[in-house]
């Protein structure tokens, strides 16, 4: 049928219509199908109820103005959600899917537990779902439908699964994150075909095998992550040096063994080379030489032999120098005075000889020089702190001679220096004890002399000096009163010298003070009274000099006073009755003094050995075992009396010596059912005998109230080292009692070795250490008693509380970016203490955030402090002034951990200001990341 033309016009414009409305139905039906996909999304994720509030389904036609999404074209092309705390906790099952116009998806930080995916998102290119709790593998990961994706960043999870084949095939990849995982298994051989890979880190997983050799033809990558806490068998593969692009290469603490491969000195662009903590031997190769974009080279912590060769003489780019913990020898190379750029030198721990280089400092910005424990001979030059940004000069335990450089005497930006147990003479730099920033100073056991140097500034009072160690030399001459400006000192440790005079009063101005050794001294004049306004003083040690006068009684005013040493002196009068009543007193001696009268028969003086008060005959009391009577002494004339007096008299004085003796003998019986008793009212626990108390603070607590708490409703933590219980003191305060496991020591009564290092923990005192405050054992057990930490531990704030080992983290506060920060330098700090400042130094060896506890509510002002020493390593000078040895405790065993690229530079620059001499991973010794030793 023939339609008639104005007819077939109204026809086309209709359909013209109905098009136009379906095009444009199309357009808003796809960015309506977008807020359908992002509504499922937030119900997949489980997200807390006031998470993402304006995703909702009413707002549906506001999707570009959500929370974190952005639009282009009118389509999503972007979520961001990173670091906004959506995650309610409870495990989800989230996939990610209709949203095909999506280029960048970002779930970072959000701590989100279970399984997220992906799949037919064709215009996807970044994903990051780092910083979260995701488990098992990445099956669900449809990566074939994702043909644009250029970045996957999956860092700091806890998948658990093998390596993800699929990414290999992605043609456009440049970045891939799979570090700070559990995945097992071996690197794949296919890995080794990515056609644009730039950036590849698998760093701090499980991995096992070998390093394929075929990841030497990704010619397109730059950065390389291969190490921490993977155990790779084998060396490093010489494939890998035909990667000309290569700017950094880390393969650091992950088990290679062999030598260092000629081949990687090709990598003509390479910035950083990490090969620390492995088992690497053999020569360094001279083609490292080859290197000359260096600027970062770290070959420590391995077995390498041989010299240092000249051929890095050429490393003129080169900032930081890491050789230390081989078995290198030879010298000291001379070009290493030369490198323009060079900052950190640590060599320590070798076996090198020679001299210092000369001029070492004059061309460059140094700022760390470490080169202890060597065998180094010579002076220490004097341009040193050419640059005046030198902050940590260690030079311990070597040959060096020669006085201290006076420069150094200058040197406003020295934070530590360490030059003890040398053979430097000539005086102490005026102005070096003095120095604004210096926080440790250490020139103990070489033959120092002269007088300890005033401050020339005496109105100064920027202070910063924590430590101060004297000890063992030839310093002669009274004790500054400039000591006083000294106000943040903790220790102070001058004994063994020829210092004479007063012992200054000013010494009660340093109200900070722990430690306090001037024995073996020729200090005279009295005691002074102004100790005692040290109120932190644990530890004081005036013994062996010729002190006289009365002991002060402020000293007792010292609340925390445990160890107290007056012997060797010529103190007069009786020991101060409030000193015999100081709770807190564990250890004490006054032998070889003219003290006298009578010993008090309570308190912590009765529990001590009758040693601690020889060669005072004057003193008298039932610990003595000498009585106090009037018969002897002839200052009441009784003894003249007797003398003088006929028959009558001595037969009275007869009998009143036999009663005197039948009530002595009286006394004794009573004191002994007493000790019985005292003894019997100890016993307890399930047939592991009689239990020992020892207790390292000033306590109001006993072995009752320890062994009353150790019940299952008291439990508030398991771990590998033993049981942590909830306890009470007897006025309502509240202590962590941790019962160790059998492997951690066994039945505590025979272990001797373990007894001695559970003294020398007690015996810490530093503001971010968790304090132990005392240690029981019975033939079948070993208790430890410290404070309580309201917070919970650092990883509880960050991940919540764990259960159960298979089970996910609940809870986890969020800490703002300040906290964190202050947690870490206060963590910073107490390692530090451990391994720099102890006597014997410690290393912690399970350092982890659940060994971190946090006072307060975890999220006020509480400080944080170090906790659990049950895998502490001591180290301890060796036979001859040798190299340090170490002693272990019962067991070594670490927890695993990962430490990656980025924290590793954040706390880089965290112990520049702070180092720790010795950091742990994984139960191996990792020396500091600044090195220092």
């Amino acid at each position: 049928m023939r339609v008639p033309p104005p007819l077939l016009l109204l026809l086309l414009l209709h359909f013209a219509l109905l098009s136009a409305d379906a095009v444009a139905g199309g357009n808003g039906g796809d960015l309506r199908g977008d807020a359908a996909a992002l509504l499922a999304l937030k119900a997949a994720l489980n997200c807390r109820p006031r998470a993402l509030r304006s995703w909702a389904a009413g707002n549906a036609g506001a999707v570009c103005a959500w929370t974190g999404v952005r639009c282009a074209g009118g389509r999503v092309v972007a979520v961001d959600l990173a670091n906004m705390n959506v995650s309610s906790g409870a495990p989800v099952a989230a996939r990610v899917a209709g949203l095909d116009a999506l280029e960048s998806l970002s779930l970072a930080g959000n701590g989100i537990a279970g399984a997220v995916s992906a799949s037919v998102l064709p215009a996807l290119r970044h994903v990051n779902v780092s910083g979260n709790q995701l488990g098992g593998g990445l099956d669900g990961w449809d990566f074939a439908s994702l043909p644009a994706l250029e970045v996957f960043d999956a860092y700091d999870n806890n998948f658990s699964a093998p390596l993800p084949l699929g990414v290999a095939a992605l043609p456009r990849l440049r970045y891939l994150d799979l570090g700070g995982n559990y995945f097992t298994g071996e690197i794949p051989a296919a890995y080794g075909g990515m056609p644009a890979v730039e950036y590849l880190s698998l760093n701090g997983n499980n991995l096992q095998g070998r390093i394929p050799p075929e990841l030497g033809n990704l010619t397109t990558l730059r950065e390389l992550y291969l190490g921490y806490y993977n155990v790779f068998d084998g060396g490093v593969p010489p494939e890998l040096g035909r990667l000309r692009g290569l700017t950094v290469l880390d393969v650091s603490n992950c088990g290679l063994t062999g030598g260092i491969p000629a081949e990687l000195g090709a990598l003509s662009s390479l910035d950083t080379l990490f090969l620390h903590t492995n088992q690497l031997s053999g020569p360094i190769p001279p083609e490292l030489g080859n290197l000359t974009s260096l600027t970062a080279l770290d070959l420590s912590n391995n077995a390498l032999t041989g010299e240092v060769p000249r051929s890095l003489a050429s490393l003129t780019s080169l900032k930081l120098l890491n050789l230390f913990l081989n078995r290198l020898h030879g010298p000291v190379p001379e070009f290493i005075a030369a490198l323009p750029r060079l900052e950190t030198v640590q060599l320590f721990m070798n076996n090198l000889t020679g001299r210092v280089p000369a001029g070492l400092g004059a061309n460059a910005a140094l700022r760390l020089v470490d080169l202890s424990s060597n065998r180094l001979t010579g002076v220490i030059p004097e341009t040193l702190c050419a640059s005046g940004e030198l902050h940590t000069a260690i030079l311990m335990n070597n040959f060096l001679f020669g006085p201290i450089p006076g420069s150094l005497g200058s040197c406003a930006s020295l934070t530590r220096v360490r030059l003890g147990q040398n053979y430097l003479n000539g005086s102490i730099p005026d102005g070096l004890l003095y120095l604004p920033r210096l926080n440790l100073l250490e020139l103990q056991n070489n033959l120092l002399s002269g007088a300890v140097p005033s401050n020339p500034s005496p109105t100064a009072s920027s202070s910063q000096l924590a430590q101060l160690n004297l000890s063992n030399n030839l310093l002669s001459g009274p004790l500054p009163s400039t000591l006083a400006n000294l106000t943040a000192l903790q220790t102070l440790l001058v004994s063994n010298n020829r210092l004479a005079g007063a012992v200054p009063t000013e010494i009660g101005a340093l109200r900070r003070l722990v430690k306090l050794d001037l024995s073996g001294n020729e200090l005279s004049g009295p005691v002074p009274a102004a100790v005692g306004q040290c109120g932190e003083l644990t530890y004081l040690d005036l013994s062996r000099n010729n002190l006289s006068g009365p002991i002060p009684e402020a000293i007792a005013g010292i609340r925390v006073l445990n160890y107290l040493n007056l012997s060797r002196n010529a103190l007069e009068d009786a020991i101060p009755a409030a000193i015999g009543a100081m709770g807190s007193l564990t250890a004490a001696d006054f032998s070889y003094n003219d003290l006298s009268g009578q010993l008090p028969d309570t308190g912590q003086l009765g529990y001590l050995n009758a040693t601690a008060f020889a060669g005072n005959p004057g003193l008298c009391g039932a610990v003595l075992g000498r009585p106090c009577n009037y018969t002897t002494g002839g200052a009441g004339g009784a003894s003249s009396a007797s003398a003088s007096a006929g028959g009558t008299r001595r037969a009275g004085a007869g009998e009143l010596k036999l009663v005197l003796a039948l009530g002595l003998l009286a006394c004794s019986v009573v004191f002994a059912a007493a000790a019985v008793l005292r003894a019997r009212s100890f016993r307890g626990g399930e047939g592991g005998g009689e239990w020992r108390f020892t207790a390292f603070h000033k306590v109001d607590f006993g072995i009752a109230e320890v062994i009353e708490c150790m019940k299952e409703g008291n439990v508030v933590g398991r771990g590998g080292a033993g049981t942590v219980y909830l306890g009470r003191t007897r006025s309502g305060g509240t202590i962590a009692v941790k019962r160790l496991l059998q492997a951690r020591g066994g039945g505590g009564g025979d272990d001797r070795g373990f007894r001695a290092e559970v003294r020398t923990l007690g015996s810490i005192r530093h503001r971010n250490i968790v304090r132990l405050l005392a240690f029981c054992s019975n033939r079948d057990a070993n208790v430890l008693v410290y404070e309580y930490m309201g917070g919970g531990s650092l990883g509880e704030a960050l991940h919540g509380r764990q259960q159960h080992q298979h089970q996910p983290r609940r809870g986890g506060a969020a800490l703002c970016w300040a906290r964190r920060r202050r947690i870490a330098l206060e963590a910073a700090r107490g390692l530090c203490y451990l391994h720099h400042d102890c006597a014997p130094m410690i290393v912690h060896r399970d350092v982890k955030s659940n060994n971190i506890l946090l006072g307060g509510d975890g999220e006020g002002e509480g400080e944080a402090r170090v906790a659990d020493f049950g895998l502490a390593k001591f180290l301890r000078p060796g036979a001859g002034g040798g190299a340090a040895t170490s002693e272990c405790m019962s067991a070594v065993a670490g927890s695993y951990g990962y430490i990656a690229p980025g924290t590793r530079v954040l706390l880089y620059f965290l112990f520049l200001a702070f180092p720790a001499r010795l950091f742990t991973l994984r139960g191996v010794d990792r020396t500091g990341l600044d090195g220092s030793a």
